[in-house]
């Protein structure tokens, strides 16, 4: 009896140890992107597909000031994603964390955090930084969209926040459907819409 416990143990041991969750980081540097699309008023328009996490692309999306992001495999044939960005005049920094799932000779990320500078509406020099958790679009699913906002500005915690967030929420998140997880913490939050094609 103690022989099977032990081996049972073992396995479920063994079982547990397969399955791992990281963080891996990339830059966004537009070196490494191409341009798919650009307005004939000039580059204030252009749209991005950069490199990711190994072969996971990010698209970017950009227009009057603002940027909306995608992380990984976009929607099948003419339908873009859905744009989702502050109201007020954003930019996104160049570090991006992927959370993923290793398994084996697996790597399949699931989440990624980004953070976000969000002009303030009444005063251009300052802004508030928002780390937002995004879905990432998977070859059989091609859903994507953010699960979580977290405001950094003033939130020592808002990093180990977002990671919860992304771990507990990414995987089976709805897009369209379900509600954003938001954390605050008093900090007025950028209004954040999301608007369908």
């Amino acid at each position: 009896m103690r022989v099977y416990a032990a081996l049972i143990a073992t396995l479920l041991a063994a079982g547990a140890a397969r399955a791992e969750t990281i963080s891996a980081y990339t830059d966004i540097n537009e070196a490494n992107c191409s341009t798919f699309a650009i307005s004939e008023e000039g580059g204030e328009f252009a749209n991005l597909v950069c490199n990711g996490y190994k072969g996971y692309p990010i698209l970017i999306y950009s227009g009057d000031l603002r940027e909306s992001l995608f992380y990984g495999f976009p929607p099948d044939g003419d339908l873009a994603p859905a744009w989702e960005s502050f109201g007020a005049f954003n930019s996104t920094g160049p570090k991006v964390e992927w959370r993923v799932e290793k398994e084996g000779g697996l790597e399949i990320p699931y989440a990624t955090i980004h953070r976000w500078f969000v002009s303030d509406a009444e005063d251009s020099s300052k802004h508030t930084e928002v780390l937002v958790v995004e879905k990432v679009g998977q070859l059989h699913e091609r859903d994507g969209c953010a699960v979580g906002l977290v405001v950094a500005t003033g939130n020592p915690g808002a990093n180990d926040a977002a990671r919860l967030i992304a771990d507990e929420q990414a995987r089976g998140f709805i897009c369209g459907a379900d509600e954003r997880v938001i954390i605050a913490d008093g900090v007025p939050l950028p209004d954040f819409y999301r608007q369908e094609e």
